[in-house]
């Protein structure tokens, strides 16, 4: 749910009439809690930055919700959703047959609410009946990486900007979880031998040398078991446990467990 003043800046955006102005809107609204903007490439020594997600096509989806949804479906909100790979907007009732959003350039045009569409056309938030769709369709050739998606659940109609580059990161196992807490309480042997393989590998005989010890203790062999357990390290040479070059490293989840540690600290 949206406080009042982001739903303000949502209705700054949708009565925008050019695509440059919506560009500084968003980048003091609510989009940018959410919504990042980054560096594409280099023109000389200019970078050239833009939104992840192509704001005006979100803008002119968002503007075609509050014009076209169907004010009949009391009790339903146009809801906007913005997750980890894609942003959605839902607005209540189905598409209307006579628009296809297959064909978006063709420049189709038609009107549900007959007294709010020309409202918005003599506020110029309509500049061009049937420009809305273009404007998306051209924007999006601008965004390879963002696939675009509609579909009808119920009855409402739902737009999708989907990121296809978006990977999920892997999170920390639950079962993990006292580990950590324990570590950022106070850094154990546990820690520490996490800590000496994060950027190298090492031998057993190595890691007792860093913990200025001449022997290999009984406790450090335990340690190392039990980091092999929780899948925070490995073997450097994993198809021959007993290779006189073995040594130990760490693995993704352990790089995890490390970077928790770091940003609890």
């Amino acid at each position: 749910m949206f406080k009042v003043k982001q739903i303000d800046s949502i209705i700054d955006l949708i009565t925008q009439n050019s695509s440059n102005s919506s560009l500084n809107l968003w980048s003091n609204s609510w989009g940018t809690l959410y919504i990042s903007q980054g560096t594409t490439d280099y023109t000389g020594v200019y970078r050239n930055d833009r939104w992840e997600y192509p704001i005006i096509a979100i803008r002119e989806i968002i503007r075609n919700a509050v014009i076209h949804r169907d004010y009949s479906l009391t009790g339903k909100d146009i809801k906007i959703a913005i997750f980890d790979d894609k942003v959605e907007i839902t607005s209540p009732g189905k598409l209307m047959p006579t628009v296809d959003f297959s064909d978006m350039e063709s420049g189709q045009s038609d009107i549900r609410n007959k007294i709010l569409a020309p409202v918005f056309k003599k506020l110029r938030i309509i500049e061009q009946w049937g420009n809305g769709l273009k404007l998306i369709a051209e924007e999006l050739q601008e965004y390879p990486e963002i696939g675009f998606d509609w579909k009808e659940p119920g009855i409402a109609f739902r737009v999708s900007f989907t990121n296809k580059n978006f990977k999920q990161q892997p999170e920390l196992q639950p079962e993990l979880q006292p580990e950590l807490q324990q570590e950022l309480q106070q850094e154990s042997l546990y820690g520490f031998v996490l800590r000496q393989l994060g950027d190298r590998s090492l031998n057993a005989r190595e890691l007792s040398e860093r913990m200025g010890q001449k022997e290999i203790s009984g406790q450090l062999r335990k340690i190392i078991r039990k980091l092999h357990k929780d899948q925070l390290i490995e073997n450097s040479i994993p198809d021959k446990p007993n290779h006189p070059a073995q040594k130990h490293q760490i693995t993704l989840m352990g790089k995890i467990f490390l970077k928790l540690l770091k940003d609890g600290k």
